[in-house]
């Protein structure tokens, strides 16, 4: 058995156990390589588990063009969930349409309203949500767990791919012919909102272009820096 195929095995068993000991259960999926991996693996072994991606309004062309990839391609339906209207007309009455760049304040307030409301709306109901982040993401996510209770969410949370290195993540892209966002081929490596996020150059961190005007410590949305505790199980 390869480390890849190995590696694949943990994902699914943790997932099948989510599935078994946590149902209903539901993956946040923002359409980043990370995720295209989990979105095949939870098609490809037919696991229970419902998707949904945060539309903020402001994403890139190409993200929607695999919005709609995903759709067509795999057989477990998208959800897409969109920040209310009545926030976003007032954030941008007060602070004007591109505020979020004159302070990290502004900026997570924009953050809250497109991405953070929202995921509240989609999980309400659950009892686990599954994320495609990884340690290696960001000095921010060093420090989490595979397997925690979500204090901010009152959820287990789920991170399966936390210990995938980059290469790991591309190696399963290419060997299984996954669709994935085009902007990773023009030195993306981490996409978001389309004024918030720009291509990187070869040696700089790969969250260098998100929120590249802030300092590394401030650079999350607010949807994983709530307290989590970690479990033993799984």
């Amino acid at each position: 058995m390869s480390e890849l195929q190995h590696m694949v095995e943990g994902v699914v068993a943790i997932l099948t156990e989510a599935v078994r000991d946590y149902s209903p259960v539901v993956f946040a999926n923002s359409l980043g390589a990370e995720d295209m991996v989990l979105t095949d693996i939870i098609n490809r072994h037919e696991l229970d588990i419902a998707m949904f991606s945060l539309d903020t309004g402001r994403l890139p062309q190409e993200t929607y063009d695999l919005m709609q990839t995903v759709r067509t391609h795999y057989r477990i339906p998208l959800r897409i969930y969109f920040p209310k209207v009545e926030q976003i007309e007032a954030y941008v009455a007060q602070n004007g349409v591109n505020g979020f760049y004159e302070s990290v304040a502004l900026r997570k307030r924009c953050c809250h309203i497109r991405k953070v409301e929202p995921l509240r709306r989609a999980l309400h109901g659950k009892r686990a949500w599954i994320t495609g982040i990884r340690r290696e993401q960001a000095a921010t996510r060093s420090n989490l767990a595979m397997a925690a209770y979500d204090m901010e969410h009152q959820m287990q949370k789920f991170n399966p791919l936390l210990e995938w290195s980059n290469a790991q993540v591309w190696q399963y892209i290419k060997q299984n012919d996954v669709p994935y966002n085009k902007l990773h081929d023009r030195f993306y490596p981490s996409i978001g909102c389309a004024p918030c996020t720009r291509a990187v150059t070869p040696g700089e961190d790969i969250r260098a272009g998100r929120w590249w005007w802030e300092t590394p410590e401030n650079k999350e949305c607010g949807l994983h820096v709530g307290k989590v505790v970690p479990i033993k199980k799984v």
